[in-house]
């Protein structure tokens, strides 16, 4: 039967007090982490989420921080933690809830809602500020101005287009203000979150820093409106210059070469710069994208 390693079995076994009696390999995620669903004795289920590298053990250990130190309903709940050269993070497994899409109205309220519990938490100076992080979050446009070649190969604009809009662009990325001492998820998506006895319930807290507290709404806002859910600046009017930066991160990566160990991450980034660089051209007053390739998706298609 197919399963993690004989000793990851027993580490289970030891931080549960049950023995593992079947094993499920999870879909979804975009690392090549081990995500599994294990049936313990007596009925019990938990996912199991083991690094398998160091980028995914240094992950896995940032997550389990963000446990530790916001544990709330808004999250799942913590089953056990056992670091090392292969971390193993236990969690509650949340397979059997209602996963979007598609969205309503009453779901969307839902995320907003655990979002703003979130800005509410206190993480005790445990979580970093999103500044160290700012390198890769910030500065897309002017990337994207210095070598066009990966953004223009999508065919969302044509040259011309990027010419006359990429100084806007990263202007307004420069007036963005991200920082703040408000928790952040940082990767608020569909496959992210889930809904649990009536509220939504965020996963994948690798990312957690204190930030903006517009910073969620405005990375999870294209990814709601490519699954047929409202316009970005519907649910957060007024916020040109994180579209901008939203924006500018996914055009600077969409195009590059697809990741080996996480083959499915240009596909969505590519996804959400579809519409999150429209977005950013209403917000800001720019014309309209004129690519071949530029038409916004609709109903999640």
């Amino acid at each position: 039967m197919e399963g993690p390693r004989r000793e990851e079995i027993a580490r289970i076994e030891d931080l549960t007090g049950r023995r593992p009696t079947g094993f499920r390999r999870a879909a979804g995620g975009y690392t090549p982490a081990e995500r599994w669903v294990v049936a313990l004795e007596g009925g019990d289920r938990v996912f199991a989420k083991i690094g398998v590298d160091s980028r995914t053990a240094g992950w896995l250990r940032d997550e389990h921080r963000a446990y530790t130190v916001l544990a709330a309903e808004f999250m799942p709940r913590l089953r056990g933690w056992d670091d090392g050269e292969r971390p193993l993070l236990l969690l509650e497994d949340l397979s059997r809830c209602c996963w979007p899409p598609p969205w309503d109205g009453p779901g969307i309220d839902r995320v907003l809602d655990a979002l703003a519990e979130l800005r509410s938490a206190d993480p005790g100076g445990a979580l970093p500020p999103v500044g160290e992080f700012a390198r890769e979050l910030t500065g897309g446009w002017r990337r994207v101005a210095a070598e066009p070649e990966a953004f223009l190969s999508l065919g969302l604009a044509t040259g011309r287009w990027l010419r006359d809009n990429a100084p806007a662009l990263a202007a307004a990325e420069d007036e963005a203000s991200i920082d703040g001492p408000f928790p952040a998820h940082l990767d608020v998506r569909s496959d992210n979150l889930c809904f649990r006895d009536g509220r939504a319930v965020l996963v994948d807290w690798n990312h957690a820093v204190v930030a903006h507290p517009d910073l969620d709404i405005a990375g999870w806002a294209p990814s709601l409106h490519a699954e047929g859910g409202p316009a970005p600046e519907e649910i957060l009017p007024g916020a040109g210059p994180l579209a901008a930066v939203i924006s500018g991160y996914f055009a600077d990566r969409a195009g590059q070469p697809v990741i080996p160990t996480a083959p499915r991450v240009r596909e969505v980034q590519l996804r959400q710069l579809r519409t999150a660089l429209p977005w950013a051209a209403r917000a800001l007053g720019l014309p309209p994208l004129d690519g071949p390739a530029s038409q916004p998706l609709t109903n999640g298609g």
